[in-house]
């Protein structure tokens, strides 16, 4: 039978973020840019770390990818460790089917870089916020703990 453990890292982040002496590796600066024609879709973000603020575009076979390709463009450069990781599922999940287009959708990424399994989930009635959310905490987890920061 095959069996992984795969880290809650929404809730370590979480529990992280709650301490006076958390420090994000990184921030967000403002919001994402998204377009998507459904054909080639475009992301921009602005990141902020290390005292330098990054500004980055990148294209992808999809919303979430191009959202995925963009913050590992920005991030990459300081910091490697997140190199290797990967999205190895992706889930998305309606709270309310009464509110149809307009409920709130749960999102769920499980990464890897290889040696270890962690989940991050987030919420939004738009599923590329959420998306989004999950991927900027995903990085930001395998970063800290990299780091020895969790």
């Amino acid at each position: 039978m095959l069996n992984y453990k795969v880290e809650d890292a929404t809730k370590k982040l979480a529990i992280a973020r709650s301490l006076d002496r958390y420090s994000p590796p990184f921030e967000v600066i403002g919001e994402y840019k998204l377009i998507d024609n459904g054909i080639i879709p475009e992301a921009t973000v602005h990141i902020e770390a290390n005292g330098e603020t990054i500004h980055e575009a990148s294209n992808g076979k999809g919303p979430v990818d191009a959202l995925a390709n963009v913050l590992r463009k920005a991030l990459m450069p300081l910091f490697p460790e997140i190199k290797n990781v990967k999205l190895v599922d992706y889930q998305a999940n309606i709270l309310d089917a009464h509110r149809g287009t307009s409920t709130e959708v749960e999102v769920t990424i499980i990464f890897t870089d290889g040696d270890e399994l962690w989940e991050v989930y987030s919420m939004s009635e738009n599923i590329n916020y959420a998306s989004f959310r999950v991927l900027v905490d995903g990085f930001e987890y395998m970063i800290l703990k990299k780091r020895e920061s969790l």
